[in-house]
């Protein structure tokens, strides 16, 4: 972008960006700065000299207004849970985290709206929101350490979305502070607001490179009165498309999640998940989890169990149970929650998070699970995700006694595969963890041209100096 990007300052610069958070919020200690420098799956390692932690708004804006002005390269950090190394400073950059921003400022249950800093934990702002008898939908399995700037940063979806959306759909508004320093405040419980561009929404999913998120408004719900919860086998995921129809049509309530797992997924997390046990008596190629709520306190139960009595009658379904107690559920959503650890012990996994239109997950699934195993003999597709909105995580476990390292080395020779059979259902080679470096030479092969024209001519406008996650998207 700017080929003056400061990216490893001097000592004397460090002192005065040390100057505006304090001594004990400029950390430059080895020890504490590694967890910093390496994401969950180990892929990417980066370096730095200083990571800061502003506590107030004013101290982000002084930040961002000296590194602006001496073109100073940041990297903003939430609870470092990205999967795609956008987080990650690659070139000696300056982490900008978040963290501090913590509080929740207003919940407003009347107008169904929380406000919200950056550094406030996604597990957080639900049980803010439970306190006055809301529901803030976003879920995710990395709930209890990732942050609302991170989230709304990424775009997060999770396994809520098919009933509430992914996070840009439940932003009323944002703060956020631009590369010069200038603070933009679009905070608003407005539904309705139609005075010119709507701006807040080049933010989210911009993965910190336009703008630092600083704050954000965002949609709560009522609380539903009744939840069921359904472990189901089935034969296919043709049959689970089928279900989710079903499902939709006549279960009594809302279908709040419906997540499609291969069955050896499911071994794996038996295998080497704590407290996992297998969900059904027999075995099955595919399952289902899928959570109904309701606003009415009654019935619910009795609509889930005639639906799956239904759905056996079609022959939809092989088996099912339906959670007993709320501990019950719990352990069946810790299992789904758990798969993306539980692959770890088997080796090496190259990671797809992709989307394509529903009706043609099954075809996806099936040329796609040909593809990798015809390409590298042996492996092990592990399928699972959000069904209901087609975002799969297509992983591709090893084969068992093979090398880790040549195997991961096939990573993006694996993804060509992949993204192909993808882009040939009309899907989206990212779904909900966003493009970072992970994904970056992949972007403009996907991407309509004149879109990212139009990306990179914003880019030049909101940070012409480039300092802004330098290296990250574009």
């Amino acid at each position: 972008m700017n080929e003056q990007l400061r990216r490893a300052p001097t000592p004397e610069l460090l002192q005065r960006f040390a100057a505006i958070v304090g001594e004990r919020y400029a950390v430059t200690d080895p020890a504490t700065l590694a967890p910093h420098l390496i994401e969950g799956r180990g892929l990417y390692h980066g370096r730095t000299s200083m990571m800061l932690r502003p506590g107030s708004v004013a101290e982000v804006q002084a930040i961002l207004k000296l590194a602006n002005e001496t073109k100073t390269a940041l990297v903003p950090q939430g609870g470092n849970t990205g999967l795609v190394g956008a987080q990650i400073p690659f070139d000696g950059e300056i982490i900008l985290s978040l963290t501090r921003l913590d509080k929740i400022r207003a919940i407003d249950a009347d107008s169904n709206a929380m406000t919200c800093e950056a550094g406030v934990v996604l597990q957080k702002a639900q049980e803010a929101a439970a306190v006055v008898d809301r529901l803030f939908p976003l879920s995710l399995g990395a709930e209890g350490s990732c942050t609302i700037g991170g989230n709304l940063s990424t775009n997060a979806g999770g396994t809520g979305a098919l009933a509430y959306g992914v996070a840009r759909d439940l932003v009323m508004g944002v703060e956020v502070v631009l590369a010069d320093g200038r603070i933009m405040n679009l905070l608003s419980k407005l539904k309705k607001n139609n005075t010119g561009y709507d701006l807040r929404h080049l933010f989210v999913g911009a993965e910190g490179t336009l703008g630092i998120i600083t704050a954000a408004t965002l949609k709560i719900f009522p609380r539903p009165r009744a939840v069921e919860t359904v472990f189901i086998g089935l034969a296919s995921p043709q049959a689970a498309v089928k279900l989710l129809n079903l499902a939709q049509a006549r279960a009594g309530g809302t279908v709040t999640s419906f997540e499609l797992m291969m069955r050896g997924v499911i071994d794996f997390a038996v295998k080497h998940g704590p407290g996992i046990r297998d969900p059904l008596g027999t075995r099955h190629p595919w399952y289902v989890l899928m959570e109904v709520s309701s606003q009415n306190a009654e019935g619910l139960r009795d609509s889930v169990e005639q639906l799956l009595a239904a759905a056996a009658e079609e022959n939809l379904i092989e088996d099912a149970t339906l959670a007993a107690s709320l501990d019950q559920a719990k352990a069946f959503w810790h299992l789904r929650h758990m798969l993306p650890e539980v692959q770890k012990p088997e080796g090496g996994s190259i990671k797809h998070d992709v989307s394509v239109p529903v009706a043609a997950v099954p075809d996806f699934l099936e040329e796609a699970n040909a593809a990798v195993q015809k390409l590298i003999p042996g492996s092990r597709p592990v399928p699972f995700g959000h069904l209901g909105d087609g975002n799969m995580h297509f992983n591709v476990s090893q084969p068992v006694g093979a090398d880790k390292a040549a195997f991961l080395d096939r990573w993006t020779e694996v993804n060509a595969v992949v993204d192909k059979i993808v882009l040939k259902y009309d899907g989206s080679i990212s779904a909900e963890h966003g493009i970072g470096v992970m994904k970056r030479e992949s972007l403009p092969k996907v991407k309509d041209p004149v879109a990212m024209e139009l990306m990179r001519g914003l880019k030049r406008m909101l940070d012409p100096n480039g300092i802004l996650n330098p290296g990250k998207v574009l």
